[in-house]
């Protein structure tokens, strides 16, 4: 027992040297020897406790610390930013001003730290004036300093600041030169960007908010002290460029605090964005209701076009134009609503595969080995479809012709083929519509040319080898254009009810727990009274969308998934003109970037 406890420990010794010295979301100290401390052992934080007991901010600082919270990205440096917290130097609102917010950053990709700084006291500080501008500098040089281990770029370094800590942020902005400390080194203390959120600005009588004046200088402060920590006469070229949010009702906090210093930033020539809100008084965080809701999309929208986000995914529509003679086209779009075509909507791709050579219906898809899946419709009256793959959505392989229906003699066509992955599985599943003459005689029609759909699907790990066909779904009308999207839930197949008498011509939608189903009885419409055929969906921002050609009117349409249910909103997206049946897919900014050229 005696060997197997040391054994044991001699284990944790090993782990406690091996594993790195911070773990995500955990404080980590800020210094080693804090500067200007005065002990002080009966001096100790304390949180303040709302009416229900809930921690809501914390007070008496005395050991300065990081909160951690790195972006997922491992393929490139992230920006990061410090946070700093407000409460008019009296307390840290570190919930609401600094972890929310720091998971806010990690969403869209910014590695985040809240920053604890020591509230200024004459009791633990030898001059409290520089204690909360000591702790900003050395938590921006920490990040220069540790760029590497926490894969930041050094180049990229920002500060956010709330209420009193804006101010702060505004000071570490302005005044990143002063030595307040002796550094261990050169490393800079300027933040690249500060992005201040109904901050103090001033400490002008009239204008600052005076329990920060009072808690930060003193109740008797001088008026060169006033003029040193008012920041909009600190501004000069080098000041880092600037994002400001206040609303104009702000009770707390004055208005003309950004105000000040947004035309201090101005004159001084240095790129500035600044958010008025009409209400929202003080403290609203990252949005509380009206407008001021928006500043965090703003804010992201700036930091992408000032070089510190890279710009977000965008989106490819595959469609193809008149018969699909000519072939692949391909249009992008930003948001998912306004559509541009590429390569002046001329052809990626010429049909070279089928009885007729015909590229309809294009559907791609990103697979789990990283390339672009195609398949597509080859003619009107083929029992094969079209297959290709391509690193790029440029260069493509070699066309194949997959004959998943030639083993049933009466099979008239093979329509819309469309590719769902199964990550779980790591298979994909091709399906498409075919009518078998013979089959499902009770729904058997002179209409349509006597086409009587049904949707049948083969699975492949590799479109080599290729699954037994089998029939996936029979609603018992004739169906064709199914497309199947994985959600919360499990898969929705979207699908055409092609049923002529009575007239149908619109998407349903049916749902199951396995790609390979079954699924459930087709819903009611989802689209409204006009003809509607080849569905494709994708969600955006949280919302489903889901496009189609609206082909009896020669455009496209749109309908949107709410609370209510499917909301028509064919008015709000423009697609280029003459496009015909097409998929929707994500792709990186650079992908688009390459199509462009």
């Amino acid at each position: 027992m005696k060997n197997l406890s040391s054994s044991f420990v001699l284990i944790l010794l090993f782990l406690a040297i091996s594993l790195p010295v911070f773990s995500q979301n955990k404080e980590i100290p800020l210094w080693d020897k804090i500067p200007g401390v005065i002990e002080a052992p009966d001096y100790k934080q304390e949180p303040r406790l709302d009416a229900q007991g809930n921690i809501t901010g914390i007070r008496k600082v005395t050991e300065p610390t990081l909160k951690v919270f790195l972006a997922a990205n491992k393929n490139a440096k992230n920006a990061a930013v410090i946070i700093c917290p407000g409460g008019g130097y009296a307390l840290l609102s570190h919930e609401k001003e600094g972890d929310k917010v720091a998971a806010w950053f990690q969403s869209i990709g910014i590695s985040a730290f809240v920053l604890k700084y020591r509230l200024p006291s004459d009791i633990i500080m030898k001059d409290k004036t520089i204690g909360p501008l000591q702790d900003a500098q050395e938590a921006i040089r920490t990040l220069r300093r540790r760029a590497d281990e926490w894969n930041l770029d050094p180049k990229k370094i920002g500060v956010i600041g709330f209420s009193a800590g804006g101010h702060l942020a505004a000071t570490v902005s302005t005044r990143y030169n002063d030595k307040v400390y002796d550094s261990k080194d050169n490393v800079s203390a300027r933040p690249d960007f500060s992005i201040l959120i109904y901050p103090v600005i001033s400490m002008e009588d009239g204008i600052t908010h005076k329990g920060s004046q009072e808690n930060l200088l003193g109740k008797n402060a001088s008026s060169e002290l006033i003029a040193k920590y008012s920041n909009e006469k600190q501004v000069d070229a080098n000041t880092p460029k600037t994002f400001l949010v206040h609303a104009t009702d702000d009770k707390a906090v004055p208005v003309e605090n950004s105000l000040n210093y947004y035309l201090a930033l101005k004159n001084q020539k240095v790129p500035v964005e600044m958010h008025l809100y009409e209400n929202g008084g003080h403290g609203f965080g990252l949005g509380v209701q009206g407008t001021h809701k928006n500043w965090p999309a703003a804010c992201e929208k700036w930091l992408v076009s000032n070089g510190f986000l890279p710009k977000p995914d965008g989106y490819v529509f595959t469609y193809f134009k008149g018969n699909g003679e000519d072939g692949l086209h391909l249009a992008y779009s930003e948001d998912g609503y306004k559509w541009e075509a590429l390569k002046k909507d001329a052809s990626f791709l010429t049909p070279e595969v089928g009885k007729d050579k015909l590229m309809r219906d294009p559907c791609v898809i990103k697979g789990g080995d990283g390339l672009y899946h195609m398949v597509w419709t080859v003619s009107w009256t083929d029992k094969g479809i079209g297959y290709a793959s391509s690193k790029d959505l440029i260069h493509w392989s070699q066309q194949e012709f997959l004959p998943v229906m030639a083993h049933e003699k009466n099979a008239r066509n093979t329509w819309a083929p469309e590719i769902t992955y199964d990550e779980k599985s790591k298979t994909y599943m091709i399906y498409w519509a075919s009518t078998i003459d013979g089959k499902f005689t009770e729904t058997q029609s002179t209409e349509e040319k006597g086409y009587n759909h049904r949707i049948y699907y083969t699975t492949t790990k590799d479109f080599k080898s290729f699954k037994k066909t089998k029939l996936l779904y029979e609603p018992g009308f004739n169906v064709i254009d199914a497309s199947i999207v994985k959600d919360e839930k499990g898969y929705t197949m979207f699908l055409k009810d092609e049923t002529k008498v009575p007239v149908q011509k619109n998407l349903k939608i049916a749902t199951s727990k396995n790609l390979e189903g079954p699924y459930t009885k087709a819903s009611e419409p989802i689209t409204g009274k006009y003809w509607a055929e080849g569905p494709t969906a994708i969600q955006i921002n949280g919302q489903w969308l889901v496009y189609f050609d609206k082909y009896t009117q020669k455009k496209y349409g749109a309908v949107k998934k709410t609370a209510e249910g499917w909301e028509d909103i064919s008015e709000q997206v423009s697609f280029p003109q003459g496009t015909r049946h097409g998929t929707v897919l994500k792709v990186p900014n650079s992908v688009i970037a390459e199509l462009k050229k």
